[in-house]
């Protein structure tokens, strides 16, 4: 795994506005860059990143199976005891999952370390499934790479054929965020798109204005009712929203089922910890009332249970490390063994391994100029190096 400089194509904002990744700019800071790549050896992908998202995933997927049926880890998950009925029968009739994504600390030299588990309404899937696989398609039809380079990316292609697998018969489907996070529309149009080409007919309601009928079902602005949904809102926001009461009673397929409440939750990092000790990915984690955790010693991570994109994530023992609070953290927190993702030109990377269903799809890289990955993190492009042999 290597850096590369490599030169931006002039046009690339105009193309990008013109397939709607329209956020390759936020608050007048480059999200986008394309002035470097990430080189990897299809060794580092084939033997490292791909087998260490579908292992955790099974992992993952044991784990969920052991909490629905422990009143004692829900709590301690902080899944709000009205719904622990609800979120196991997710699970119990196995509704199914579209996607996920593990964030990893990698740098080539050794396994991939698990940070977290986004499975519940991971974001830059747009830029990584189509905008990266322009620009490598494009830099390979200018000589500006050579013939034979490849990208670990067949995103687009699974996401679509999951949507026809969820949906064989097609139907109509709605979905749903908040409009007014122009990140969060573009991405949930992508999903309109990708589900409108395998038969399915989209239909876009913000979260806010979804609203009850009298007999307790979901309905959007129009009284249509609600049956199966793909949503880009976190379930534990939905499991304390007011309607709460009404989630088992309505009969929604929701895309993500409930059940990933429980992994889009830092909890499973102890949890996992306990129950796999030293495996190669993953760093020792522990809940943060947990006395074993004096061994992670003066330096480690602690994490809010419920937190996105580095909010309210502090390196204990860095004074220099500034906290983006944004107001996580009530529900309680674990820490995790201090692992800073390694620098590259000064640049701390962290790579993004998709999970389409059960099948790692492609990895996406971001990149800061901290030790945490926060909310400017740059998405920078990257490559398979094409084999000499």
């Amino acid at each position: 795994m290597r850096r590369i400089a490599v030169d931006p194509r002039g046009d690339w904002r105009k193309r990008a506005d013109a397939i709607g990744f329209v956020y390759h700019d936020t608050d007048g800071e480059p999200y986008w860059d394309e002035g470097a790549a990430y080189a990897f050896t299809l060794a580092e992908i084939e033997d490292d990143l791909e087998p260490a998202a579908e292992q955790l995933h099974a992992m993952c997927l044991d784990l969920v199976d052991e909490v629905v049926r422990d009143q004692q880890l829900m709590e301690r998950l902080a899944i709000p005891r009205e719904q622990w009925n609800y979120v196991a029968e997710t699970w119990r009739t196995r509704q199914p999952s579209l996607y996920g994504r593990f964030d990893f600390a990698y740098d080539g030299t050794g396994p991939a370390k698990l940070y977290e588990y986004n499975a519940d309404t991971p974001t830059s899937v747009f830029e990584c499934a189509t905008f990266q696989w322009m620009w490598l398609e494009d830099l390979l039809a200018s000589g500006a790479l050579p013939a034979g380079t490849d990208q670990f990316n067949s995103l687009f292609d699974k996401l679509r054929e999951r949507f026809r697998a969820l949906f064989p018969s097609g139907g109509f489907v709605h979905f749903a965020a908040d409009a007014s996070a122009v990140e969060d529309r573009q991405t949930v149009r992508f999903y309109e798109d990708l589900a409108s080409q395998v038969g399915i007919e989209p239909k876009f309601v913000e979260m806010k204005d979804i609203g009850l009928a009298a007999d307790g079902r979901f309905v959007d602005t129009d009284g249509f009712e609600v049956q199966a949904a793909f949503k880009l809102y976190p379930w534990e926001f939905m499991l304390r929203e007011p309607y709460a009461p009404n989630l088992s009673r309505a009969e929604v397929r929701w895309i993500e089922p409930a059940w990933k409440s429980i992994l889009s939750n830092k909890g499973i990092l102890p949890l996992l910890w306990e129950r796999h000790p030293e495996h190669p990915n993953l760093l020792p984690a522990f809940f943060d009332d947990d006395p074993a955790a004096k061994i992670l010693g003066p330096k480690y991570v602690r994490k809010p249970l419920f937190s996105r994109e580095g909010a309210n994530v502090e390196v204990i023992g860095d004074s220099g490390h500034a906290v983006l609070d944004q107001g996580y953290g009530a529900e309680g927190a674990v820490r995790q063994a201090y692992a800073p993702p390694p620098v590259f030109d000064g640049r701390h990377p962290v790579i993004g391994a998709w999970m389409v269903g059960n099948e790692a799809a492609g990895i996406g890289v971001r990149e800061d100029d901290t030790v945490v990955t926060r909310n400017l993190a740059r998405f920078v492009p990257h490559i398979i190096e094409a084999n000499d042999d």
